[in-house]
């Protein structure tokens, strides 16, 4: 405690240091839980095909979409890593500049990483944390709170494209389940009927041989 019962300021740099432990560490964290979703889509995999061995595309169908569940929170969490990996660089500049102009500056980037990641479940919390200690710091500025993201994704979910469950069943089931994906070319590429190139026969060769020597002599 300092004089009349004040704490004195926290040193930025200590800050900036703490601030970037917590953000590896939340990153460690997102890798183990990756693996884990990885670990147990492999297991949902395996029991679609047993499902599609006994003709079940019922129940096929349902663990398809457990799958697509599961590349959905994959994908988030790589996305929310990225976004972790701005800051951590973030912070880097941070000291860098406080060694050169002896303060923490207000930084755009720090402040749409930390929006995207306070949206991810798994790690909300700590994110939510930094970002009030960071606003006390004045490297970013209040954020809206946004608590819609849960919803959203069990509407997307509902939504989902019976295409991409198509998809994963043709791929897990080797084509006996599902549709094939449409081939890259004719995705968004108007269909254009190209006529075949003539190919002369042989009397217009012997033709063209003859005027060509014809030109020659």
């Amino acid at each position: 405690m300092g004089l009349f019962g004040k704490s004195p300021e926290r040193n930025p740099k200590e800050m900036v240091n703490e601030w970037s432990h917590k953000l590896r560490k939340e990153g460690y964290n997102l890798d183990r839980q990756i693996r884990a979703i990885q670990r147990e889509e492999e297991k949902i995999k395996r029991s679609l095909k047993e499902a599609a061995g006994k003709n079940d595309k019922q129940v096929c169908t349902i663990l398809a979409k457990e799958i697509i569940r599961s590349r959905r929170a994959v994908s988030k969490m790589y996305t929310s890593k990225a976004h972790l990996n701005s800051v951590q660089m973030q912070m880097k500049n941070q000291l860098a500049t406080l060694r050169v102009a002896g303060s923490l500056q207000k930084s755009t980037e720090v402040m749409q990483a930390m929006q995207a990641l306070v949206k991810l479940p798994e790690v909300a919390h700590t994110m939510q944390e930094l970002s009030k200690e960071m606003m006390r710091a004045g490297i970013i500025e209040e954020m809206l709170d946004e608590t819609m993201s849960a919803v959203d994704d069990e509407e997307e979910m509902e939504e989902a494209a019976q295409s991409e469950v198509d998809k994963v069943l043709w791929e897990l089931t080797q084509g006996k389940l599902g549709e094939a994906p449409a081939p890259p070319s004719a995705v968004g590429v108007p269909s254009t009927s190209v006529e075949p190139e003539a190919v002369p026969d042989e009397n217009e060769l012997d033709e063209m041989q003859s005027r060509l020597e014809a030109l020659r002599s």
